[in-house]
């Protein structure tokens, strides 16, 4: 085989090895994720953090207006006191606009009257999620 054959085999296994190796990457990059997507992940974070009672975790995710007017201790003296939930989840998330998203949350606390030990209650409400320098806030009226 010649010098220019072998070079020739060569290139074409380098660009085959090129091809693949970028499918590989293209198949592994993450799929662009939608403001409802991201919404739906933070508000399901920060629900996370509210059931155990981490609220220096979910002040975090306070549109920063909102905390600039409520401090991390406020936060947390509003909501220590609080029946305990026992579950929450944010269901569905749909945005009016670009700039806001509305997350349909189901939480799930003990029945008022507590017929019977276990009984729980589901509770559906709207959290407002607002977009400011690139990142989901929850804004909320503390």
């Amino acid at each position: 085989m010649t010098f220019a054959k072998k070079r020739h085999r060569a290139a074409r296994a380098a660009t085959l090895l090129a091809a693949v190796w970028l499918a590989g990457c293209a198949a592994l990059a993450p799929e662009p994720q939608t403001p409802e997507d991201i919404v739906l992940a933070r508000a399901n974070a920060r629900w996370a953090a509210m059931l155990k009672a981490d609220f220096t975790t979910a002040y975090g995710y306070l549109a920063p207006g909102v905390r600039a007017l409520v401090t991390e201790n406020a936060f947390a003296g509003r909501y220590g006191g609080q029946a305990r939930w026992t579950e929450a989840e944010a269901v569905k998330v749909q945005c009016p606009s670009a700039t806001k998203c509305l997350a349909n949350i189901k939480l799930t606390a003990p029945t008022p009257l507590m017929r019977k030990k276990g009984d729980t209650v589901p509770v559906y409400f709207d959290e407002t999620w607002v977009l400011q320098d690139g990142q989901w806030w929850l804004y909320a009226n503390l």
